[in-house]
């Protein structure tokens, strides 16, 4: 018998237009395979480039394809030799560029699978893999950061810069985080030793001496970055290949890093997460942007200045209505909710009138509603 299941997918490149829902036969997991009942999912910024085709040059999609890396939820059904994981266990995963995140359900080796953090809801916890494993990895596996060494993290009140921030301090390090001074106290909380406006100060100018410095921005700031770092440092870069030439004239180490799908390293983060070690989540609901030509859901990912936006299946909506609430109150006081926004809406369930967020729950067309971002 066949089973069927709601999925974003698209069937070309393109702007969020492309994004469409359609009904298509739930995947079956194979050798060593668990299928995922999806509760949540988000997108973050490589999602919505491998939409547009930025990227099919070097990683070309079969289309038509279902996207989305980020995943938590609960496991369904698992395939012949998956031993770690049983029905109704609460796990979470990057599913890797190859995604399939936008649908009821996901297959997902069981490699890159980890238990859930206890302590997190789904929707929080959809918002940990890709942002958590890039940090984690670009800081421990690359740069090989240990205690008592200066890292520099441009980005740091962003989706992977935040979390990088902490698990540098979580190792020892002292860090210095860029990030505009409305964020400052949010950097400090999170443990940053030093913060730099980088909106008023050349941190280059503040800053020479790193031994690691984590570029989540590229172009100009890529660019000044190798004068923060002292010799036989290391700059990772994210966003793109650092210049080689300025390598060798400054005498560091210069790498782009984009990161792995990886189930050893999210145990060690939902660790973390659980003790208290590692805060995820600023419920603020940041609504910057919006605009009334939204086509689609996904296009919510290419507004936001920092964070990841996180979908929720609607079913799962109302445990979380005092998230969405504070979220749209949190926007409209911060005046980051568009002043001239009366209605914006995406085909998916997503929902803003008058600063309300609203999800139509008994509409059997609505797969994800937007709860709020994660900063």
């Amino acid at each position: 018998m066949k089973m069927i299941m709601k999925a974003i997918r698209i069937h070309q490149y393109g702007g969020p237009e492309v994004l469409a829902q359609v009904e298509m036969q739930r995947p079956a997991p194979g050798a060593n395979e668990v299928l995922i009942k999806v509760h949540a999912a988000s997108v973050n910024p490589v999602d919505w480039k491998i939409r547009a085709g930025y990227m099919k040059d070097f990683l070309p999609l079969a289309l038509p394809a279902t996207l989305g890396s980020d995943v938590s939820g609960t496991v369904e059904e698992v395939g012949p030799g998956a031993a770690r994981f049983k029905r109704g266990d609460e796990v979470y995963a990057s599913l890797g560029l190859e995604g399939g995140g936008y649908a009821e359900y996901a297959v997902a080796k069981e490699t890159i699978i980890a238990g859930k953090p206890s302590t997190l809801d789904h929707v929080h916890a959809a918002a940990v893999p890709v942002a958590g494993l890039t940090a984690w990895q670009a800081l421990f596996e690359v740069a090989q950061l240990r205690a008592g060494q200066k890292v520099l993290i441009h980005g740091a009140a962003g989706g992977v810069g935040n979390f990088a921030v902490q698990f540098a301090k979580e190792r020892g390090a002292y860090v210095i985080g860029t990030a505009s001074s409305r964020n400052h106290a949010f950097l400090h909380e999170l443990g940053a030793d030093k913060a730099v406006d980088y909106q008023q100060t050349r941190f280059e100018e503040v800053v020479r001496d790193a031994d690691v410095v984590l570029d989540t921005i590229g172009g100009d700031t890529l660019e000044r970055s190798f004068k923060a770092l002292k010799k036989g440092g290391i700059l990772v870069s994210i966003v793109q290949p650092p210049s080689q030439e300025q390598a060798a004239k400054y005498g560091v180490r210069a790498l782009f890093y984009g990161g792995h799908p990886s189930s050893s390293n999210l145990v060690e983060i939902a660790r973390l997460i659980d003790a208290g070690k590692v805060k995820t989540g600023n419920c603020s609901g940041r609504f910057g942007g919006l605009r009334q030509e939204w086509a689609a859901v996904e296009s919510a990912a290419e507004v936001f200045e920092d964070g990841q936006v996180v979908f929720a299946q609607c079913g799962d909506v109302a445990s979380n209505a005092s998230v969405a609430t504070s979220a749209v109150e949190g926007a409209k006081a911060t005046g980051d909710l568009d002043s001239d926004l009366h209605h914006a809406e995406s085909p998916f369930g997503f929902v803003v009138r008058k600063g309300q967020l609203q999800c139509p729950q008994e509409s059997e067309n609505c797969l994800f509603v937007a709860l709020q971002t994660i900063q």
